[in-house]
Formats: structure tokens, C-alpha cells, sequence
């Protein structure tokens, strides 16, 4: 394939994937309001087949599609290879977003749990009671157990602080303190609820500050990683077969294990440089 094809091919493909992730939220409306008036069209069973495949393909899985087209413009079984190896390390980002993102909705289901029960307080419910009107998502797994010591008496600050371990909350021990000192020490547990749900606010709120601070940096170091792939489209367009260069001699494969090498290096230092920060 010459490269004006491969450029074309490559500028052919994002359009298309472009235009079906475009058109993907208005053909599901669509869908809905008509009835599905459209499933016997050939078009409608093609975007249905397009829906299904995006909504269950994981990200992971594009990287080995990627190595697979990469691999048949290069006529070369190392693109392939490359791309099936880059599928647990894209796996595991995702994971590990997933579970950031998890520990995040958590974080503010405590918040609003730590408001409820403030409220419930004030209104002049007992502690027990108030509890079993406001727990919510925030006990996570543990809201059986919290529950069922609120109703019988049990140990509530201990089955507290059992659901903080959970990632995202952390604020449960707040929590299980409050209550603590309330029960054993008759202290207003509606203001200190209040207090508590001011702070953990507050530094979710001062989290959100510093990662949308830390954006650009994190864009940035993507941006830069993405550069040799524009390099190869470039070199491509101007008929220098830069594929074959790389995939088909022994210097091309050495520069090509020492540039991936120096790129990974440095994509994961400067990510590690802006967790730091977000952790601290």
C-alpha cells in the first residue's frame, strides 16, 4: 500500500469513528421514540451491531485492533505482538480509573450521608433511628452490618470505621467518632455531623482543585507521547515508508525497542511526578 493510502486509510478510519461516536447518543434516542420502527432497516442493524460491539469491547482491546492494522500496513508480526502485549497494561490503567473513580462516588455519598443524618438528628430522631433513614451508598458493602448494629444496639463505630476501609471512605471515621463521643459523652451529634460534612467537602473540593490544576501536565506528557505517531504519518505521507524502516531491518527494530523504551520511561515519570502530587 503506497502511503498517500496509508494516510488516507488512517484519516478514512477516524472520520468513521468520528461520526459513529457521534452519532451514537442520537441513534439510542432515536431508537426510544420511534419504537424501534427502524430494526428492520439495514441501516438500523448496522448501528446496532456498531453499539453492541463499542459498549462491550473494552478500551484494552483497541490497542491489539490497533497493532493488527499497523501489523498488515507493515507486513511485519511486530505490531501484533506489541498491541497483545499492551493489553493487560491498559487493562490495568483502566482498572486502576475505574477505581479511582469508584473511591470518588463513595467519597461523596459519605459526604451526603454524614448531611442526611445531620439532618435527621435535628428533626429529632434517635441516633439508631436516623441512621436507618440515612444511610444510603455510602456503607458500601458494609451497610448491612452498620445497619444491623444501629437497630440492635450494637457496636455502630466499630462497624464504621469496618466500612471505611472500603477505598474512598476514609470519612466513615469521622463518622465513628462523632458517634463515638456522642454516645459515650452525650456531645451534640447533629453539630458535630455538620463539622464533619464542612470538612470532608472541603477537601474533596481542595482534590478537585489540584487535579484540575494537574490537567495540563498530564495532557501535556500525553500530547508529547503521541509524536512519533504523528512523525511515522508524517514521514508516510512523504513516501519514506518509515513502517518498513522500522519493522524490516535490524537498525529500524533497534531504534524502535530503544525509542519505545525511552518513551515508556518517560510517559510513567511523568505520570508518577503528577500522582505524587495529587497524593500529597
Amino acid at each position: 500500500m503506497s502511503a498517500t493510502g496509508v494516510v488516507a486509510a488512517a484519516c478514512a478510519g477516524s472520520v468513521a469513528w468520528l461520526t459513529v461516536g457521534r452519532d451514537r447518543g442520537l441513534w439510542r434516542v432515536r431508537a426510544v421514540l420511534e419504537g424501534g420502527a427502524e430494526a428492520a432497516s439495514g441501516d438500523a442493524v448496522w448501528r446496532r451491531a456498531v453499539v453492541f460491539v463499542g459498549d462491550r469491547m473494552r478500551h484494552e482491546w483497541w490497542a491489539l485492533v490497533g497493532g493488527a492494522v499497523v501489523a498488515l500496513l507493515g507486513e511485519s508480526v511486530v505490531p501484533l505482538a506489541l498491541g497483545a502485549a499492551g493489553v493487560p497494561l491498559i487493562r490495568r490503567v483502566r482498572r486502576a480509573g475505574d477505581a479511582r473513580l469508584e473511591g470518588e462516588r463513595r467519597a461523596a455519598a459519605v459526604i451526603a450521608l454524614c448531611g442526611a443524618l445531620a439532618g435527621e438528628v435535628r428533626a429529632g430522631r434517635q441516633p439508631g433511628e436516623a441512621l436507618r433513614a440515612a444511610a444510603g451508598g455510602g456503607l458500601g458493602e458494609a451497610r448491612a452490618g452498620v445497619l444491623a448494629a444501629a437497630r440492635f444496639g450494637g457496636d455502630v463505630p466499630g462497624a464504621l470505621e469496618e466500612a471505611a476501609r472500603e477505598p474512598g471512605a476514609r470519612g466513615l471515621l469521622g463518622l465513628a467518632a462523632c458517634w463515638r463521643v456522642a454516645v459515650d459523652r452525650g456531645a451534640g451529634l447533629a453539630a458535630g455531623l455538620e463539622r464533619l460534612e464542612g470538612a470532608l467537602r472541603a477537601e474533596r473540593d481542595q482534590r478537585a482543585d489540584l487535579r484540575a490544576q494537574l490537567a495540563g501536565a498530564r495532557s501535556t506528557a500525553v500530547m508529547l507521547a503521541g509524536l512519533p505517531v504523528l512523525g511515522l504519518l508524517m514521514g508516510s505521507a512523504l513516501g519514506a515508508s518509515p513502517l518498513r524502516v522500522l519493522l524490516h531491518s535490524g537498525a529500524g527494530l533497534g531504534c524502535l525497542a530503544v525509542g519505545g523504551a525511552l518513551e515508556g520511561a518517560g510517559v510513567w515519570w511523568a505520570l508518577r511526578i503528577v500522582r505524587g502530587a495529587e497524593e500529597r
